[in-house]
């Protein structure tokens, strides 16, 4: 069981408060989406969770251990956030695997099958063995997906990740939300196609200038 607790988080970035007196409570099993335009706080919310900013003000408590404070990160946690980025002499899997190499949640001996299974779910099958800086923007973002998913985290954080897909691919992100929740997985998305998001938030959270509006 993951539980994530959000207290009277504010953060001011050059005086100026792109975080307002955050409150939120997300449990796992379940689906959290973020709405709001750009520049709304969504993804700087996201950052604070994952440990990427530190608070101004107010606390993020992880399993009732506080970010930034017991811990630097969240002890299991992905992460697509903004653009992704890997390294352009390398394969799809073998990014994978280097990452895969750094995680200790990830047992040695099933790092090729999970990383076959992922890179099949996310579609990038027939371009296993592409350079990465071959890469389209669209398979530049399955990859992405499936960094952010590799070695089952309890914390799953989207951002954006129908940006540049087609609508296969905007499948293929659905059945991958689905699937973190039906494992057990605390997920967090922030969609700009509202249609998406409500199909598979179990609750919105709408942000407008820093604050949650709804």
């Amino acid at each position: 069981m993951t539980e994530i607790e959000v207290k009277n988080l504010c953060k001011t970035i050059n005086k100026n408060m792109v975080l307002d007196n955050i409150n939120l409570h997300m449990v796992s099993g379940q689906v959290y989406g973020f709405q709001g335009i750009n520049g709304s706080g969504k993804t700087m919310l996201m950052r604070a969770l994952i440990g990427l900013i530190h608070p101004t003000s107010g606390t993020i408590l992880i399993n009732q251990k506080e970010l930034g404070k017991d811990m630097d990160f969240p002890k299991s946690i992905g992460f697509l956030l903004e653009n992704p980025t890997f390294l352009d002499m390398y394969s799809g899997p073998d990014n994978l695997r280097l990452i895969a190499g750094v995680d200790n949640n990830i047992s040695a001996d099933m790092i090729n099958k999970e990383i076959d299974s992922l890179i099949e779910e996310v579609g990038l099958k027939s371009a296993r063995n592409k350079k990465y800086k071959k890469y389209s923007l669209g398979m530049k973002q399955r990859l992405g997906i499936a960094a952010a998913v590799l070695g089952n985290p309890d914390i799953v954080v989207l951002d954006e990740p129908t940006n540049a897909l087609d609508d296969d691919g905007k499948d293929m992100v659905k059945r991958i939300v689905k699937m973190q929740k039906e494992r057990g997985a605390l997920v967090i998305i922030s969609c700009h196609e509202m249609q998406t998001l409500e199909e598979l938030s179990d609750e919105i959270v709408r942000l407008k200038e820093g604050r949650i509006c709804e």
